[in-house]
C-alpha cells in the first residue's frame, strides 16, 4: 500500500478513499486506513459478523505498515521506479492477502463486510464486491483521492494473484482428532 502511494500512479479503490479522506483531515494515511477499518467493522453489527484475531490485526497492522513505509521510502522521480513501486505494491498486497486469509483467523474488515452482505442479501460475491469497490472508488475520487493507471492495474491483477498465492498459504483446518 505504501509503495503504491509513493509510486503515485493510482491506488486500489479503498486506498483512493483513504487518500481522499487524508486531503480533508489532518491524519496520516495509515491512521485513516485504521479508522476506516473500524468504521467498516461497525457495519458488521447488523450483518451479524464476528471478528477474529486476523480481523483486528488486519485493521491495525495495515495502517501501521503503510505509515512506516511512507516514513522510510521516498517518492521516486523516475517513471520506471514509480512503475516498480506500483507493481511491487500490487504483488505484496496480494501476498499479504493470501497470508492473512490463508491463516484462517478471520477476514479483514472489508472482506467480512462483503461476505456478510452476500449472506444477508443473497446477492453474488461478484455483485456485492463490485458494488462496494465502485462505491468507495467513487467516493474517494470525489474527495480528491489518487486514481490512475495503478487503479486499473490493481483491479485487473489482484484477483488472479490472490488466486495463485492463496492455495500456497492456506492453513488446512481438520476436524479429525490427532493420531497419537
Amino acid at each position: 500500500m505504501g509503495l503504491m502511494v509513493q509510486g503515485n500512479l493510482g491506488l486500489d479503490p479503498w486506498d483512493v478513499l483513504h487518500s481522499g479522506i487524508t486531503k480533508h483531515v489532518n491524519l496520516s494515511f495509515g491512521t485513516v486506513a485504521i479508522a476506516v477499518s473500524f468504521l467498516v467493522l461497525l457495519a458488521w453489527i447488523p450483518l451479524r459478523q464476528w471478528p477474529g484475531l486476523g480481523t483486528i490485526s488486519n485493521a491495525i497492522v495495515i495502517g501501521l505498515a503503510v505509515d512506516l513505509t511512507l516514513a522510510v521510502v521516498d517518492r521516486p522521480d523516475q517513471l520506471w521506479l514509480r512503475i516498480v513501486f506500483m507493481v511491487s505494491g500490487i504483488v505484496v498486497n496480494a501476498l499479504a492477502g493470501a497470508l492473512y486469509i490463508g491463516a484462517q483467523l478471520g477476514p479483514g474488515p472489508r472482506d467480512g463486510m462483503m461476505t456478510g452482505l452476500v449472506r444477508r442479501t443473497g446477492k453474488s460475491v461478484r455483485v456485492v464486491r463490485t458494488s462496494i469497490e465502485v462505491t468507495v472508488l467513487a467516493v474517494g475520487w470525489l474527495l480528491g483521492g489518487v486514481v490512475g493507471f495503478g487503479t486499473i492495474a490493481y483491479a485487473l491483477a489482484i484477483g488472479p494473484l490472490v488466486h495463485v498465492l492463496l492455495p500456497l498459504f492456506t492453513v488446512k483446518l481438520t476436524t479429525e482428532p490427532a493420531k497419537n
